[in-house]
């Protein structure tokens, strides 16, 4: 694996991280702003990325923005916005073609940088708000997105679990909001929301291809310089896991064919803690791969499920269990899920699964970081959990995992909250 050195340029208001690599055909800008997960912003910040990227002053339109793109060899504008832990996470991603690559010497980064720069702080407005066609065209969308969320029940189910499970913490929220909270949206008040983020939130801009440094940086600095009058950001501290006195045991009822049975674990263990790496090894002897007890002893030898696995999320420090059973499987599956989780604590696992599971993880790290947008995922964890492990230290944690280690971390874990999905026959 190249040896990839990330440097870090800290501007007012803007912190750079550059990733200067020959891997990749493309140069990438990944802006990551970050601001905590709150009731009272979590719709307007899910609508906001894709209002920034429907046009700009000067490209009123997304047609009109596309064919700027298309001008810069079919460069490519992306946004996205995503929970980690509880922070509410808006990225914005600009790619285009290396100018190696290119017959003419057209300056494609340096366009890029600005273009980027013009979507963040140019966009299309009428006075004081956004253009009130488009936020209605995106709340749309966007509540079209939330309903989709109630139709596919696997996603469904770990929505509920998270919110049964962590009633009174800002996790339970989604990255997106609901449908009442999107409506509630005006044109005005996330142009006011929209100018709060500029003043308020964390930037971080990751730079990642083969160009100059030097030039880029101040590019950068020339571009993004009304980020320098901004407020000091306050880090925000994710609410600790409170102890589990009793398991919240919650079902519903809907008409479905297949039973959602969602297991909700408090880890005590996140991505910050030196024991997170040893954590990542026990979720995978666990559930993660298809080696791990889950999928060998509830899907395979018990068929008892459709599918099992679990997953753990990093800066909140959850482990979900997610699994498709019939309905009159319940007790059972509830009784091997446990019981293989028990089989952890007592270390009931051998040294040649252990190694398959790091061998799974390191490859999964790899594959991650074999993209642009997958390198810089792994990068910004550093920034939400404020801990530095590169990617070359995290596989050395990988492989200085011990027997005792898994044991150790697994003996924290709690299970908190099960949630099952049933159908409306099943109870009749």
């Amino acid at each position: 694996m190249e040896q990839l050195i990330e440097r870090v340029h800290e501007l007012k208001g803007l912190t750079v991280h550059s990733m200067h690599t020959n891997k990749y055909k493309t140069n990438s800008l990944i802006l990551m702003i970050k601001a905590p997960l709150m009731k009272e912003t979590v719709a307007m910040r899910a609508l906001l990325p894709h209002l920034l990227q429907n046009g700009t002053a000067k490209s009123p339109t997304r047609k009109k923005l596309r064919e700027r793109l298309d001008d810069m060899y079919g460069a490519m504008l992306a946004t996205d916005v995503q929970k980690k832990g509880e922070e509410h996470v808006i990225t914005i991603r600009l790619d285009v073609a290396n100018e190696r690559f290119l017959s003419d010497s057209t300056p494609l980064f340096e366009k890029a940088i600005e273009l980027l720069a013009e979507v963040v702080f140019n966009p299309n407005v009428e006075g004081d708000s956004f253009v009130n066609s488009v936020v209605e065209s995106e709340k749309r969308s966007l509540k079209q997105r939330i309903k989709s969320v109630y139709d596919d029940k696997m996603r469904y189910a770990n929505v509920r679990v998270t919110e049964e499970m962590c009633k009174n913490e800002p996790f339970a929220l989604t990255a997106f909001g609901t449908e009442e909270e999107v409506e509630a949206v005006s044109s005005t008040s996330i142009y006011e929301y929209y100018k709060n983020v500029l003043q308020t939130n964390q930037f971080d801009l990751y730079m990642v291809g083969a160009f100059d440094e030097d030039k880029a940086a101040n590019l950068v600095t020339t571009h993004f310089k009304k980020l320098a009058d901004k407020q000091a950001v306050v880090p925000n501290q994710t609410s600790p896991s409170p102890n589990v006195t009793e398991v919240n045991i919650v079902n519903e009822e809907q008409d479905v064919k297949q039973g959602k049975l969602h297991m909700g674990f408090r880890t005590y263990t996140t991505y910050g803690d030196d024991d997170y790496v040893a954590m990542q090894v026990c979720n995978g002897l666990y559930g993660a791969f298809s080696h791990s007890k889950l999928f060998m002893n509830v899907r395979e030898k018990e068929s008892l499920a459709y599918y099992a696995a679990s997953r753990f999320e990093s800066h909140k420090g959850v482990m979900m269990v997610m699994s498709g059973i019939e309905f009159s499987k319940y007790d059972r599956a509830v009784e091997i899920i446990k019981e293989q989780f028990e089989a952890m604590k007592k270390g009931d696992f051998t040294e040649a699964e252990v190694e398959q599971t790091k061998a799974m993880l390191k490859n999964q790290i790899l594959e991650t970081a074999d993209v642009a947008r997958g390198l810089v995922e792994l990068s910004y964890h550093q920034v939400v959990s404020g801990k530095k492990r590169t990617i070359e230290e995290w596989m050395q944690q990988i492989d200085a995992v011990t027997k005792e280690d898994i044991v150790k971390v697994a003996e924290k874990v709690r299970l908190d909250t099960i949630y099952f999905l049933t159908g409306k026959e099943a109870n009749q």
